[in-house]
């Protein structure tokens, strides 16, 4: 589902702990403008958890990213890419999708 405002997030796991922002932007950037890329860091070590999520100002975009992605191998890890789900009472909802 889309994200408030005309933005649309991917969601990305199983990112290497080198993943930082700013690659993470690189790496999509080819898909489409992105509005944020962002890792989400453990509050406790600040290292990475592992995943994070590539915002981007249209669907095509997102669409693309997720199948252009998936699957593919990011500072050494194949990453997953799914479509973002909203949260809910504040906290991530991630639905995965079984085969």
């Amino acid at each position: 589902m889309a994200a408030s405002d005309g933005e649309y997030r991917c969601f990305v796991g199983g990112l290497a702990w080198v993943t930082d922002d700013s690659s993470l932007e690189h790496a999509f950037s080819a898909y489409g403008e992105i509005v944020e890329s962002k890792i989400i860091n453990d509050r406790e070590t600040g290292r990475s958890r592992g995943f994070g999520f590539v915002t981007f100002r249209e669907e095509k975009a997102m669409r693309d990213a997720i199948e252009g992605m998936n699957g593919q191998a990011l500072d050494g890890r194949n990453i997953t890419v799914n479509e973002a789900q909203n949260r809910l009472f504040g906290k991530p909802v991630f639905v995965m999708r079984l085969k």
